[in-house]
């Protein structure tokens, strides 16, 4: 694995049984991702992008190939193994925001430590991020009294609130309007030039594919291009 690169795939299938029927959810994926890259996979529903996520954020095992992220290999672990990775390596967010409504902003964020074992009150190094995702001044307000652009940014800090090499974002605008979309994806990749911060985000959107320094496309469960 090149020391450039922070996610080498090679050769990745999946297969999901139903029954008695295999259904191929990845057929033969090769990728490669540099340390501070901003890469977007772009494909339809089925395309197998979501299945990929899901292995490289190590949530799924591949039926076979090679899977190394942040020079660990993925495809011989075991799922504690996996998923003390993930703890240490890897921050989500998801289409649905996922924040605990009785908490606050502030609380949300703690609680990510707090799962990881870490003191839940961040590094001072933290409000620089907070200066660049712009919610400091909300972080005593509870997401109902958020907006839905408020809520994903509070998501965003959650999930980077440990300092996880990969930031993996799974639609991360499928629930905002245009404008909140505008402002999460410059928030994306504001973190990713001024910190450094691998990001992986998949995506329907083209124009939300278009923040990525490249986007790779997805059809029946292989990669066709990437430019």
């Amino acid at each position: 694995m090149n020391s450039d690169d922070i996610i080498q795939v090679r050769n990745l299938r999946k297969i999901y049984r139903v029954g008695k029927v295999e259904v191929p959810a990845l057929r033969g994926v090769d990728l490669t991702v540099r340390r501070g890259e901003f890469l977007s996979i772009i494909g339809p529903s089925g395309s197998g992008k979501s299945t990929l996520f899901h292995i490289i954020g190590a949530l799924t095992p591949p039926t076979s190939g090679e899977v190394r992220v942040a020079d660990q290999d993925l495809s011989k672990m075991s799922d504690a193994d996996r998923t003390r990775m993930r703890k240490r390596t890897v921050g989500f967010v998801f289409q649905k925001f996922n924040l605990l409504p009785n908490l606050t902003a502030r609380d949300n964020i703690a609680i990510a430590r707090f799962i990881a074992g870490l003191d839940p009150k961040p590094e001072p190094e933290f409000e620089e991020i907070l200066k660049v995702l712009n919610i400091g001044h909300r972080l005593d307000h509870k997401p109902s009294e958020l907006s839905g652009g408020e809520q994903q940014r509070v998501a965003i800090a959650r999930a980077i609130v440990n300092h996880p090499a990969i930031l993996l974002a799974d639609e991360p605008t499928g629930n905002l309007d245009t404008e909140n979309s505008a402002a999460v994806l410059q928030v994306l990749r504001d973190l990713n030039r001024r910190l450094g911060q691998t990001v992986l985000m998949i995506t329907h959107n083209p124009e939300a594919a278009a923040y990525g320094d490249s986007i790779v496309h997805m059809r029946d469960g292989r990669i066709i291009d990437r430019i």
